[in-house]
């Protein structure tokens, strides 16, 4: 199981509707709003990177409102939970 980190920005006051599309992608497994520089914080998970790379690609970057997204790759072997 592979996993993905993804930071979104997005129009002033889309959150809410964006957040319920998100929750639509079986594929992701959290969704937060934030405060600070990015709105979304998402959390994605699947059987490969090229199936989550075709996710974000092909699913969450073409949700109307979002301008842009960060996508973190986790390094296993630092550590950590």
């Amino acid at each position: 199981m592979e996993t993905l980190y993804i930071l979104i920005n997005c129009d002033l006051g889309s959150e809410v509707d964006i957040i319920s599309e998100l929750m639509k992608i079986p594929e992701i497994k959290e969704v937060r709003g934030t405060y600070g520089v990015y709105d979304i914080f998402v959390k994605l998970q699947g059987d490969s990177n090229a199936i989550l790379e075709n996710i974000i690609t092909h699913k969450i970057r073409r949700i109307s409102k979002i301008r842009s997204t960060v996508t973190l790759t986790p390094i296993l072997t630092q550590g950590g939970r």
